[in-house]
């Protein structure tokens, strides 16, 4: 997802308008990364079928901008009430995801962006924050941030309890939480999986990369070697294979992660 001209919409921020230009370059950084993700995947032999849905708007104020109170229907055909314009790279987000399982018949999809600026106090400045409906997945992206360097940690994934900020009167729902001090990323990824579904049967990962993707003004790049190592297994690459958490080959042992621990103690000692 890359919003280009992001100021906001019409819900402008009080902040300088040149640091938001800023940030509108990581998400053109992301989009050019997350190209060359794919092209490795392909050049070394990729065995599934393999898309890249690039989910790219502005957000900028003019006469067909979208205002507050105005009411959308997404791709999935839910009706969304925006309640805040800056909650705008969800939209974007939703629509790609539900494509990806309706018209392309993904039973995988992974949906990747700078979303939420509370990414940073839920995980910190260096850990992307995932959520997925399934567990076997977190872990695996949790392990594939270990190996690539692209660290990743685990959001709140309670659909029963946090939903509900999204409540509306007059839509299946708003774009933005109505208590910002609950719990804001992991309702963020909710809303993008409120359009899959909950019941979903496919595999989907939420990964929030707010805050790792950039150092000061520039950005780091985050988020390709983790993809890289999260589909390795997939790779006829034998390094790709050998960093990927879902190979078999890559299990393991209590022995083998308790070493691990120990290594990572010491250092810190």
């Amino acid at each position: 997802c890359s919003l280009f001209l992001s100021i906001s919409g019409f819900c402008l921020f009080r902040q300088l308008f040149s640091f938001k230009i800023v940030d509108c370059c990581f998400g053109t950084v992301i989009t050019c990364g997350m190209s060359d993700a794919l092209h490795v995947d392909i050049t070394n032999g990729f065995k599934d079928n393999l898309h890249a849905v690039f989910c790219l708007a502005e957000n900028s104020v003019g006469p067909t901008a979208t205002r507050p109170d105005d009411i959308h229907t997404l791709y999935s055909g839910k009706t969304v009430e925006i309640n805040n314009t800056d909650a705008e790279g969800r939209l974007v987000l939703s629509d790609g995801v539900v494509y990806a399982s309706k018209d392309l018949s993904a039973d995988i999809i992974l949906d990747m962006a700078t979303l939420t600026g509370a990414q940073g106090i839920s995980t910190g400045k260096y850990h992307a924050a995932v959520m997925t409906n399934s567990e076997q997945w977190e872990a695996a992206c949790v392990r594939a941030g270990r190996s690539s360097g692209d660290l990743a940690h685990p959001l709140v994934y309670c659909p029963e309890l946090h939903f509900s900020e999204f409540t509306s009167a007059v839509a299946d729902m708003k774009n933005s939480v109505a208590d910002r001090e609950n719990a804001q990323s992991s309702c963020a990824g909710l809303f993008i999986g409120s359009h899959l579904g909950f019941d979903w049967p496919g595999i989907w990962v939420h990964v929030d990369i707010a805050s790792p993707v950039h150092a000061g003004e520039r950005a780091t790049g985050f988020g390709v070697a983790m993809l890289l190592a999260l589909f390795g297994q997939a790779s006829e690459d034998p390094l790709l294979n050998s960093v990927s958490p879902l190979g078999a080959t890559t299990a393991k042992t209590a022995s083998e992660d308790h070493m691990e621990r120990d290594c990572k103690r010491r250092r810190l000692v």
